[in-house]
């Protein structure tokens, strides 16, 4: 019994399991998860993952978001702002502002009103209810 347990547990169970353990599953693993799945995983990640992250995301971001941003910020945006506020905006403050607000300002204020006031000022001053 011993010398058939000692036969069989040294020599085939642990030459089966040696060769087993150490040979197709060591090989199969250094195999399949070092050679084939890192190489894959390396593979797809510096090339497809990397390709498109640098390529779609570095030429969509930098390239067609980046100048559409700068196109239309730039471009659009930038030039309806000049052209609206600088140019209408502006342009409609200054006149009606400058131009006809400041005008009724000193055209009625000025003068109509400042006229009226002296007018009025000086027929209702004491001088003239002495006189009367």
């Amino acid at each position: 019994m011993d010398g058939w347990m000692d036969g069989w547990m040294d020599g085939w169970m642990d030459g089966w399991m040696d060769g087993w353990m150490d040979g197709w599953m060591d090989g199969w693993m250094d195999g399949w998860m070092d050679g084939w799945m890192d190489g894959w995983m390396d593979g797809w990640m510096d090339g497809w993952m990397d390709g498109w992250m640098d390529g779609w995301m570095d030429g969509w971001m930098d390239g067609w978001m980046d100048g559409w941003m700068d196109g239309w910020m730039d471009g659009w945006m930038d030039g309806w702002m000049d052209g609206w506020m600088d140019g209408w905006m502006d342009g409609w403050m200054d006149g009606w502002m400058d131009g006809w607000m400041d005008g009724w300002m000193d055209g009625w204020m000025d003068g109509w009103m400042d006229g009226w006031m002296d007018g009025w000022m000086e027929r209702n001053s004491d001088e003239n209810f002495r006189r009367a």
